[in-house]
């Protein structure tokens, strides 16, 4: 289950690119994500603390090569949430909305960065990347089920990239949202 802790470790926007450089680089020092993200060792040891709590980073001990050096991996997780999952009039309905607000314009910054880099990209980043946008007619029942499967596709998708056949890979975002309109 999502928890507002949950919520506030995962979307922070430290711990979010924390997070995230784990999810593309790999198992990873303290001391090299803090100097990739330029942020201090400390720091970078306090949000991951904060991150492994809520059970979205772990140690690699196994990695460990002296009682100073820490490694740390991102978890293999993924969570779906809605500000319906949060009492509709307590102060946890109003941090996950302000969360989702927040989740939404960096996902729109991001594809801002993006658009703005894209002429500077090959040819080929740029007919891979795309954007989906359709207008259908659907019960709420059917929405869910898109969801599932979209969900079920990206998945599957991630599960077929084998990481040692030697081929050079970009990080790539995914986000997409379906929701009603007004008729």
């Amino acid at each position: 289950m999502v928890t507002t802790n949950t919520l506030k470790a995962h979307y922070h926007p430290d711990r979010r690119r924390i997070s995230e450089y784990l999810a593309i680089h790999g198992a990873s020092r303290v001391s090299d994500i803090a100097a990739a993200l330029g942020m201090q060792v400390g720091s970078v040891s306090h949000h991951l603390r904060i991150l492994e709590r809520e059970n979205l980073v772990e140690r690699a001990e196994e990695l460990r090569t002296d009682g100073r050096t820490s490694w740390w991996r991102a978890v293999e997780r993924s969570f779906s949430w809605s500000v319906d999952d949060f009492a509709a009039d307590g102060s946890d309905a109003a941090l996950a909305r302000d969360i989702e607000r927040a989740n939404i314009q960096c996902q729109l910054d991001r594809l801002i960065e993006w658009k703005r880099r894209a002429p500077s990209a090959t040819v080929e980043w740029r007919q891979a990347a795309y954007s989906l946008d359709d207008v259908s007619r659907a019960t709420p029942e059917e929405l869910q089920r898109l969801t599932d499967a979209i969900t079920r596709t990206v998945r599957e998708w991630r599960q077929t990239i084998d990481p040692d056949d030697g081929q050079e890979r970009e990080p790539i975002r995914l986000f997409a949202h379906a929701f009603p309109m007004p008729s």
